[in-house]
């Protein structure tokens, strides 16, 4: 099935995948990876098929194998079959995944994000974590969010990282860009509630008011939400913590509030 077969680590398109780990190349390509045949079928059932399909030896035989294959060959993507070696040097990984993927970045407009979508659209302000964003991604695609828009200064939604962490929702959930300034005009024309969480907040997430659709504004995790971004709220609201812990991780915090916001 393969077009054609490499075996050498210092192949030119084994060190371009490989370098695809580096913000600056995924920048300057417009490409990123994603590891394994569960995500790369996800990309291709999504209209996403890759460029580059790497896989080992074994993993040919598999039966969705044949679909991907042929889904990057009729996009006039490039199959090629690879040693254990070259996909742990392309994944970093002592026991890498036995497929992997390079796609296309895909951003929507922000103006493309509409208030009729869906039940929930998920705003993250400067998060700073490649986990914790992909894990957000993954969350808003199980809650049927509409998109997530990443506001200011964002880690990169297609760091190897992130795009573990989504489990394939990278390709399912639309994910749109925004400058604060930007971000606050394009609010204005939100016809929903926008809620936000604040330590200082005084309503309970569970029993404010969610006019839907749902704006969910999370801050970063150092931080928080600054004031200039609660005040574009319509509420902003707290989570209790019963325990000796002061704080919930973002991704956690961001998934309560996504499903308290369409409940």
């Amino acid at each position: 099935m393969s077009a054609r077969t490499i075996t050498s680590l210092q192949n030119p398109t084994v060190k371009a995948v490989r370098a695809l780990h580096m913000r600056k190349e995924r920048e300057e390509t417009g490409l990123f990876l994603a590891e394994g045949l569960k995500n790369v079928i996800e990309g291709v059932d999504t209209g996403h098929p890759p460029r580059i399909l790497m896989h080992g030896p074994d993993a040919a035989s598999h039966p969705m194998m044949r679909k991907a294959v042929q889904a990057t060959l009729a996009a006039r993507g490039e199959v090629i079959e690879v040693s254990h070696d070259i996909l742990a040097k392309v994944s970093r990984r002592e026991n890498p995944q036995a497929v992997v993927g390079v796609f296309p970045q895909a951003f929507v407009p922000l103006d493309a994000v509409s208030a009729g979508a869906a039940q929930c659209v998920v705003a993250l302000h400067r998060v700073r974590d490649p986990g914790n964003l992909g894990t957000i991604v993954r969350t808003a695609d199980a809650a049927g969010c509409g998109a997530v828009i990443l506001v200011g200064e964002c880690c990169d939604p297609h760091a190897v990282e992130a795009v573990r962490a989504t489990m394939g929702s990278i390709f399912a959930v639309p994910l749109a860009r925004a400058s604060e300034s930007e971000f606050a005009a394009w609010r204005a024309g939100w016809t929903g509630s926008v809620v936000g969480t604040l330590l200082s907040a005084t309503a309970d997430h569970r029993t404010a008011t969610y006019a839907k659709p749902a704006l969910v504004l999370m801050g970063n995790e150092q931080q928080g939400l600054p004031p200039e971004m609660a005040a574009l709220c319509d509420v902003n609201v707290k989570i209790p913590m019963r325990g000796r812990a002061d704080s919930l991780n973002l991704s956690v915090a961001t998934g309560v509030m996504i499903y308290a916001a369409t409940n």
